[in-house]
């Protein structure tokens, strides 16, 4: 298989036509279309089939489309290595949960990276399942995952199964956040039942890979709340929160400069004795970088600063 096919079929993909291609490739279209064949021969594989909208992939033709992407980035990760030298520029990729905790070590480690370098820096929020898969098929090099400690021994079998190290970050309990004008935010310590009238703002996507909605329903939420919104991105959430003195919402413990930018306040609730886990993952075959380093550093410093810190309040 020639690796310049690859890229023809990507281009192609891209542009719906053999023609715009083999133009955009400074190539005759002849020429364009016999590499295309010769990779179908190959491969024994139809990749395009021709219709009134242009060339369309065929299920096998995305399957390899896919794998392309990774081997012509790959390509070309290496070429700029061994031209530029291995200290060419900093990488560092990570999947996580939102974390107040979380996003402060970013934002240290990011102040923190040599400016002298070129830098690549992918930081993406999601949930559990994304941060595992985003780790075994899409390049990404950490993630963080949240779990129920009842669901342990799950998530361990899982990870063994697929090859990927764990590492405890920390431990926790959820707190309350709402607005400094919700009726319940006088109270020194809220139960369950004092969240009844309240409607939840709720993380979009909490989900433990592989176990029942109806499973992780019981053990993530609390059966009494009636109404709840679901919302993916984190300001938004605090926007609500500060604006509509009805609402509340779980999260880990929040730092006081970001409870005050929002106009929050945090409460503990004495019913709740859930316990959730934050653990690094990374590949076993994947050895941990400086920049990587650098990043674990400032998340154990913020895990302390603001959990730890938290902890002690509780007591």
């Amino acid at each position: 298989m020639n690796i310049m096919h690859l890229k023809y079929a990507l281009e192609i993909s891209r542009t719906g036509s053999i023609n715009k291609a083999a133009e955009n490739l400074y190539m005759a279209q002849p020429n364009l279309s016999r590499a295309i064949k010769e990779l179908e021969a190959s491969l024994g594989i139809t990749v395009f089939e021709r219709t009134t909208k242009g060339m369309i992939p065929t299920p096998d033709g995305e399957k390899l489309l896919q794998y392309a992407k990774k081997i012509l980035s790959q390509v070309d990760e290496l070429e700029k290595i061994f031209k530029e030298g291995n200290e060419y520029r900093q990488t560092f990729s990570i999947s996580v949960p939102r974390a107040s905790y979380i996003a402060n070590a970013f934002a240290r480690f990011c102040n923190k990276l040599d400016k002298s370098k070129k830098a690549e820096i992918f930081y993406k929020e999601t949930n559990s399942q994304r941060a595992i898969n985003n780790i075994l098929h899409a390049d990404y090099k950490l993630g963080i995952i949240r779990y129920a400690a009842q669901n342990d021994k799950y998530f361990k079998e899982m990870l063994e199964e697929k090859g990927v190290n764990y590492e405890l970050v920390t431990e926790f309990s959820y707190v309350l956040v709402m607005g400094r004008e919700h009726p319940l935010a006088g109270k020194e310590r809220v139960r369950y039942t004092d969240l009844d009238p309240y409607t939840e703002i709720a993380h979009a996507d909490p989900y433990v890979p592989s176990l029942p909605f109806s499973d992780v329903k019981k053990a993530e939420l609390p059966d009494n709340i009636a109404r709840r919104i679901y919302v993916f991105e984190r300001a938004s959430q605090f926007e609500l929160l500060s604006s509509n003195p009805d609402t509340f919402m779980w999260v880990s413990p929040v730092p006081d400069d970001l409870l005050d930018r929002y106009g929050l306040v945090q409460k503990i609730c004495e019913d709740n004795r859930k316990i959730y886990k934050d653990v690094l993952i990374y590949r076993k075959d994947y050895h941990l970088s400086k920049t990587d380093k650098l990043f674990i550093t400032e998340l154990c410093e913020s895990k302390r600063r603001f959990l730890e810190n938290d902890k002690e309040a509780r007591v």
